[in-house]
């Protein structure tokens, strides 16, 4: 017997170099590393990331943040437009609107993106200028009764006056 155990070796010299022998099997209660979370089916989940938080500068009364609604940088962002300017939007959305009103069912020619051309008859547009009705639209795949275009699609369209 002792020539068996001379021959066997010991557990120390069956590991690599600089591992250290565990006993006892795998614990039964395991905490996750640090870093992970996981879920009861054993999927791990993202830890979320931590987000700086922005704050703004003092304002010039010195208990306030933001910027003085006196200042240029505070009229931009509110669009502080001159009387004028707004006057000339004015302006142009009424010859928009009618030109609209004189579209109203007549023949027109829509160019939308990608270089289509369709035909139709002008129904309406909508008060956000989102989307055109039009009836009797011809496009190269065939004729739809009626239909909707939205504007963001419509570069230009084209209408005959009488």
């Amino acid at each position: 017997m002792a020539n068996l155990r001379r021959r066997t070796s010991s557990p120390r010299q069956c590991l690599p170099s600089g591992a250290l022998r565990v006993r006892g099997g795998p614990t039964r209660h395991r905490r996750p590393q640090a870093g992970t979370g996981t879920r009861p089916g054993g999927a791990t989940m993202p830890i979320p990331v931590p987000v700086g938080v922005l704050r703004l500068p003092r304002g010039p009364d010195g208990c306030s943040r933001g910027f003085s609604p006196a200042s240029l940088r505070f009229q931009a962002l509110l669009g502080g437009d001159t009387v004028a300017a707004q006057g000339a939007r004015a302006a142009l959305r009424q010859r928009y609107l009618r030109g609209l009103a004189a579209a109203r069912g007549r023949p027109t020619r829509f160019c939308l993106r990608a270089g289509v051309q369709v035909d139709a008859v002008f129904g309406a547009a909508d008060v956000e200028a989102v989307a055109f009705q039009v009836d009797a639209l011809r496009t190269p795949l065939g004729v739809q009764a009626a239909a909707l275009l939205r504007c963001a699609d419509v570069l230009a369209y084209s209408f005959l006056l009488d």
